[in-house]
């Protein structure tokens, strides 16, 4: 009999409690939209006599990951109530770190070879396509992050004082950054898209998807999109550069006429199987210092204050790397098998997600192929104020793990 590890996520990203649209973002509670488009609170004790799909529970990690996660541990538990015997043996992993970016799961995963052994890995984490049919993603693009500081004056100064004297270091910031992505939004790092062909047969699989790149526009809020890849799905398999975060002085109501003193920029990179996480982060380091940088390994000294007029620190962390199954290799026919049976033909196969899953020391230890079986609702706030989860998707992947744990695998 065939053995199945399926990998579950259970961590959560951080919240700011002050920005949630409840009292406790950690005390899930169920909400139903008004004629308004507001989400309310609404009793749920209306859940043992009543069900709407469209409810949703609120709360802290609902859909990344905890309801992928208790949609198997929900169907397990029905099975066992109604005494139906799995169709093949069952691991599971539970990862308490992945929102860290799983750092001892390479470890963990070495030291216990033998124990995790299996034939292939599901994977019960991460949100539907964006037309919330249920879905199976092949891949996951990987990620490495950066933090750059830019130093300006030792201490901030007063901007009236001292405006037309020091160099506010948000400009040469600006210009930096700038000149990270063409006009086009390409990212304008030597190499950064070197070895990633699509064949026009892989483009045909990719572009099955029912998707429509005006109506991406119009649901994101934006007028263009970057020149990466002519659709989204083509989009995917290129990796991605991103400023996740910038910070200089102060804002809002703390806002006041200063020369800030430092500048600091959080980046992410997302990578794809045809990247080399540390040779593009090394292009990006080199980018930083043929624009006139001395990089420094903390606080610059005062010499170096008095002989580079700019001045900056650059570190990166290499984090879970791409993979990519193939659709017709037999984990990819037995999951579309199983997913037909229960969906008939609404369902979707992506051969990429935008986001990174730490899946590589399973199949680069345990030599297993692996796919991600799609629950949440794409309008999730996942990472965000407000995330939550559709009672009608939560439904659809018990129903799912049902249909999967009952499929004999060949």
């Amino acid at each position: 009999m065939k053995t199945v590890l399926f990998y579950l996520q259970i961590d959560g990203q951080p919240v700011d409690t002050t920005k949630w649209s409840q009292p406790n973002p950690f005390l899930p509670v169920l909400k139903e939209k008004d004629d308004s488009g507001i989400w309310n609170i609404t009793d749920s004790e209306k859940l043992k006599t009543e069900f709407n799909p469209d409810w949703r529970v609120f709360a802290r990690s609902a859909s990344d990951s905890k309801g992928p996660a208790m949609s198997l541990i929900s169907a397990l538990q029905i099975l066992q109530d109604k005494k139906v015997k799995l169709a093949f043996n069952i691991k599971v992993i539970m990862d308490f770190q992945e929102e860290m970016g799983s750092p001892s799961l390479p470890k963990a995963v070495t030291e216990n070879r033998e124990l995790l052994n299996a034939d292939m890995l599901f994977i019960m984490d991460g949100t539907r396509h964006l037309s919330n049919l249920p879905t199976l993603t092949f891949g996951a693009r990987g990620i490495a992050t950066a933090t750059l500081k830019v130093f300006g004056p030792r201490n901030p100064l007063h901007s009236g004082q001292y405006g037309n004297i020091a160099p506010n270091p948000v400009f040469e910031t600006a210009k930096l950054l700038g000149r990270l992505k063409d006009e086009n939004g390409r990212v304008t790092l030597e190499g950064f898209y070197d070895g990633i062909v699509l064949s026009e047969k892989e483009k045909r699989l990719l572009n099955n998807v029912p998707e429509n790149l005006d109506s991406i526009k119009q649901r994101l809020g934006i007028a263009r999109a970057d020149a990466v890849g002519k659709t989204y799905q083509e989009a995917l398999q290129y990796p991605s550069l991103n400023i996740r975060g910038l910070n200089a002085a102060w804002v809002g109501d703390e806002v006041r006429t200063i020369i800030p003193s430092e500048v600091v920029v959080e980046i992410d990179m997302r990578l794809v199987p045809e990247s080399d996480g540390e040779r593009l982060m090394e292009s990006l380091k080199k980018h930083i210092k043929d624009d006139g940088f001395h990089l420094v390994d903390s606080i610059p000294s005062d010499d170096e204050r008095r002989k580079y007029p700019k001045l900056a620190s650059f570190n990166y962390k290499l984090g879970s790397k791409a993979f990519r199954t193939d659709m017709d290799s037999p984990i990819g026919k037995h999951l579309e098998k199983t997913m037909r049976k229960v969906f008939g033909s609404e369902f979707v196969n992506m051969r990429t997600t935008g986001g990174s899953q730490p899946m590589s020391p399973f199949i680069t230890t345990l030599n297993i192929p692996a796919v991600s079986i799609r629950i949440p609702n794409p309008d999730n706030n996942i990472h965000s104020p407000d995330e939550n989860l559709r009672l009608g998707n939560f439904l659809e992947g018990i129903i799912t793990c049902l249909a999967i744990l009952d499929e004999p695998i060949e």
